[in-house]
Parts: structure tokens; sequence; C-alpha cells
């Protein structure tokens, strides 16, 4: 029996590239039939709680009453439609039109999944401000409970004044100056390192570079990664800069350097003769000028103010944690910051 013979490798049609654009096209199309029912489900469940609410404030309050008639209606829709309509969910449902009686202000680019985390916030003006947030940057509900669980609002409210955490809460985040790029602290939970342990500057640089997408999803907006230990050469002496970003939003390198101790003046005027140097020698046309971030374990308002020249927003020193810190603590600390920065102030004046 002759066998059938076998075309060379050579002559075998190349159906890769095809395939690729096909399986791109079917990709699309299954995210946006995905889309489209995230969107009529968070419509039908915003309906759902509308009808709850409104048999619920028929004649007088009945608490347990309403009660009653969510789990046997809950038990009728599980028989008919399957798991989702526990009594529980329907709740949810019941807070969600609570929440967004105006349908018109509901976001419909966000998942059930989305609102679900969102409900957690009584205050408007963070649950406004992640909204936004989740809508603008895309975020999945993962990204969006970590960054609720990291307290980003309270984080970049630090130094803004009532109508800067208006803006912060009506439009989101919207980057016009380094001020509104630069957080204190950062939270690097993600790598997953404990507290208490002892890092040297290298271990940490290495730890960052190794969830390097976590790191800039931390950072915020606009950040690509350009360089790790940027070498830059003085009168033949090497100085190296631990990490480089560039920020295409506000057109601007952004320098990073690490430290796991105090931070000293030493080691902000060594950032300020970085700054420079890219400013006089590596800033392309168009560019700003760069700005220079000091990542430190803890610093000295006093040193970093007194280091700094007055008027200029080019340098920031902020601490980083190795966990998410609780609301409680986070209040203290920046309560903390507030007064010593305040007593500052008076010494100064008394001075003056």
């Amino acid at each position: 029996m002759s066998k059938k013979p076998i075309k060379p490798a050579e002559i075998q049609p190349n159906t890769a590239e095809l395939t690729g654009r096909i399986s791109t096209i079917i990709e699309t199309a299954r995210n946006r039939v995905r889309t489209v029912v995230d969107a009529e489900m968070v419509h039908a469940y915003w309906e759902i709680g509308r009808e709850i609410v409104e048999d619920e404030q028929q004649g007088e309050k009945r608490a347990e009453y309403g009660k009653a008639v969510l789990v046997r209606v809950s038990h009728e829709l599980t028989e008919r439609y399957g798991e989702g309509f526990d009594a529980r969910n329907l709740r949810f449902m019941r807070q969600f039109y609570q929440t967004y009686s105006n349908w018109n202000a509901v976001r419909t680019e966000l998942s059930w999944t989305h609102y679900r985390l969102l409900m957690r916030h009584d205050d408007p003006q963070k649950r406004s401000f992640y909204e936004i947030e989740s809508v603008n940057s895309n975020w999945s509900t993962r990204e969006l409970e970590r960054q609720m669980n990291s307290m980003l609002f309270e984080r970049l409210i630090h130094s803004r004044d009532k109508d800067g955490v208006m803006a912060l809460a009506n439009e989101g985040l919207i980057l016009k100056s380094a001020t509104d790029m630069v957080k204190d602290p950062y939270v690097l939970e993600f790598l997953g390192i404990p507290q208490e342990n002892r890092l040297l500057e290298k271990e940490l640089e290495s730890a960052l570079i190794e969830k390097l997408q976590h790191f800039l999803l931390e950072l915020g907006k606009g950040f690509s990664f350009v360089a790790r230990q940027r070498r830059i050469t003085l009168d033949g002496r090497h100085f190296f800069i631990d990490l480089v970003f560039y920020n295409y939003i506000l057109k601007c390198f952004v320098l990073i350097d690490l430290k796991t101790g105090e931070l000293t003046h030493q080691d902000i005027g060594q950032m300020q003769m970085y700054v420079n140097f890219f400013t006089r020698e590596l800033m392309n046309d168009g560019d700003n000028p760069p700005i220079g971030i000091l990542l430190c374990d803890s610093k000295s308002e006093a040193v970093v103010r007194f280091t700094l020249p007055e008027g200029k927003n080019q340098i920031f020193a902020s601490r980083y944690k190795l966990y998410l810190p609780t609301e409680e603590e986070l209040a203290a600390e920046l309560h903390r910051e507030r007064q010593a920065i305040e007593m500052d102030k008076q010494l100064m004046e008394k001075k003056l």
C-alpha cells in the first residue's frame, strides 16, 4: 500500500497571519457582546431595584413584611431563572436604585460587579471619583477594588483644598501639574514584602521591576518605563538614578530614587543634581522640566522644605508603605504631617 506523499514544509500554506486577523475580529465581537450584556443587566438590576422600592413604599412602612416579600420573591425568581436572585442580591439591587435613583447618572460602561464595589462607599464624593476613574482608566473590578482598598482618593486629596477635592470628585484625576501626579504615601502591598523586613535599596528596586505593571498602576496615569540604574557621568564620576519613567500626559521625565531609611538633605541634593542634568542635557523639544520623586521609608517635612528651593515644584519626597494602611492609620499619618507643616510655618513666621 503506497503512502500519500507529504508536502515539503516550505510549500505548506502559511495561515498564521490570516488566523490572527480572524481571531482579532472574533475577540472584538465577543468583547462587544459582553459589554452590551453587562449594560443590559445593569439596567435590568436598576429596574428590579425600582420595583422593590416602589412596592415597599406602598402604604405604611412594613420592614418585616418587606423582608418576607424579598425572601419569597427570591425563591420564585431562583426557580425560574437559577442563581443570582437570592435575597441578598435583591437587597443589592434595591440599594442600587436607592443610590442611583436617576438612571441618567448610571455609567453603563461599568459592570454590575463595579457597582457592587462602588456601593460600599456612603460618601458620594468618593463614589463619584472612583466611578469616573474606573471609566477613564478602564479599571477592571479587581483594580477598582485594589484602588479603593489602598484609599487612593484619600491619598490624592492630601494636598488639595476644598475646591480641589470637589474637582477630584466631579472630574476624576486630571493631570495638569506634577502636584496632581504625586501621591503620599505610595502603597506597594503588591510586592508581598512584610512591613517589618529591612530592605536594601537594590532589593526594593528589583522587587518593583519584577512587579513593574503593578507599579505603573500605582504611579498613575500616563507613565511608561524608560530605564533602570540610568547612569550619568560628571567629571569622571558615575551616578545612577534608580528608575526613570516618562509621563506622556505631562510630557516630562520622572526620576525616582529609592531610600529605605530616613531621607536626608544629601539625598534631596542629589536628586536636585539629577533633575538639573536631565533639564540641561536630556530634555527633548516639547518636553516639560523633569520631575524627581524620592520614595522613602520615612522623612522629616522640615528637612524636605528647607532643603528644596521655594516656589519650584520639581522634586517631591513621598513615603512608601509595604501594606495597605487602614483608613484610621492613614488619617492619623496625614494629620501628624499637617501639624508638622503648620508648626514649621509658625516658626518661620516668628523668625520673620
